[in-house]
């Protein structure tokens, strides 16, 4: 026969035993597990004694169920409520971060401020193009011409609204204003401008003036790299227009063309001086014109000039 002492200590064992039990089955059951889960496979809630008695309507939903109740409704305005997921929760005194397309930036680039010599003569050249706005709308300023005996001989003036229409492309739409030795003249300028396959800059845009002329202007350069600091540039310009224009001396179809070549040093990125060299020839009607005034319909210059940003 077994002793009291030993029934007692198998008594306690027994009662810790079913504590431990009792205590992990109502952990467990309510966070960890449903009640269906939780019973045996041959039981279900609808099998248990007592829930025929019972209605299901009956059983308050609690608020958490209610609000994930309201949440899930495809038409609840709380979808797209971002509070309704962090509780009412913002940036307090923090201003809302603001991300790279919703900051104004503003950039010049003065691509040629150079001084090209022919044969028998020499001249000043400058082509620049300034923007300010965000990646998607800007301003964009765009200017052009020579200068020769201290005046401008033919410069080009364009004020244009620039708008991304792919992530390497621009739409635009503006005004042109020529000044200069030739007649005064405003123009409706559109276009695009951006970056080709392989890494050619492109510019193409189309005018109509006041007076019922028309322009196709293209202009498209590439960069070839020697060193990330010493870079050759082949580039080409050409102006092709709709009818003749005997007071400004064009004609109509392809009028100039300029191809070029200049090799320039990046001493900082923002700044480079270059040399190159540079032909332009007039076709068509402008060169008949260029010949009727005593000039030359073709030309050769050795150019040499900066380039800078900021």
């Amino acid at each position: 026969m077994k002793s009291v002492q030993e029934m007692t200590m198998h008594n306690q064992a027994s009662l810790i035993a079913a504590a431990v039990m009792v205590f992990s089955f109502s952990t467990v059951w309510p966070h960890g597990a449903s009640a269906q889960e939780a019973m045996p496979a041959d039981q279900s809630m609808d099998t248990m004694p007592g829930m025929d008695d019972m209605d299901m309507r009956d059983m308050d939903m609690t608020p958490d169920m209610e609000q994930g109740s309201q949440l899930q409704g495809a038409t609840s305005p709380a979808i797209r409520d971002p509070h309704a997921y962090s509780d009412g929760y913002d940036f307090g005194p923090i201003p809302r971060p603001r991300l790279a397309d919703e900051h104004s930036f503003a950039t010049l680039l003065v691509d040629r401020l150079e001084w090209a010599h022919t044969s028998d003569n020499s001249s000043a050249a400058y082509d620049l193009q300034a923007w300010y706005g965000r990646d998607y709308d800007r301003a964009v300023l765009k200017a052009e011409g020579n200068v020769d005996n201290g005046k401008v001989q033919k410069g080009r003036a364009e004020l244009l609204w620039g708008h991304a229409v792919s992530p390497f492309w621009d739409a635009q739409l503006g005004v042109r204003y020529d000044h200069g030795v030739d007649p005064e003249r405003v123009w409706l300028a559109f276009g695009v401008q951006g970056l080709t396959p392989y890494w050619f800059e492109f510019d193409v845009t189309g005018y109509m003036s006041d007076a019922g002329h028309s322009e196709l202007r293209l202009d498209a350069s590439y960069d070839v790299l020697f060193t990330q600091r010493l870079i050759l540039q082949p580039r080409i310009e050409a102006d092709f227009y709709g009818k003749s224009d005997a007071k400004s001396q064009l004609g109509s179809g392809l009028s100039d063309l300029a191809p070029g070549i200049r090799l320039r040093y990046e001493i900082r990125r923002e700044f480079a001086p270059y040399v190159g060299i540079e032909w332009a020839g007039k076709y068509g009607g402008t060169a008949d014109f260029a010949r009727a005034a005593g000039n030359a319909a073709e030309e050769t210059s050795l150019v040499a000039g900066v380039r800078f940003w900021f």
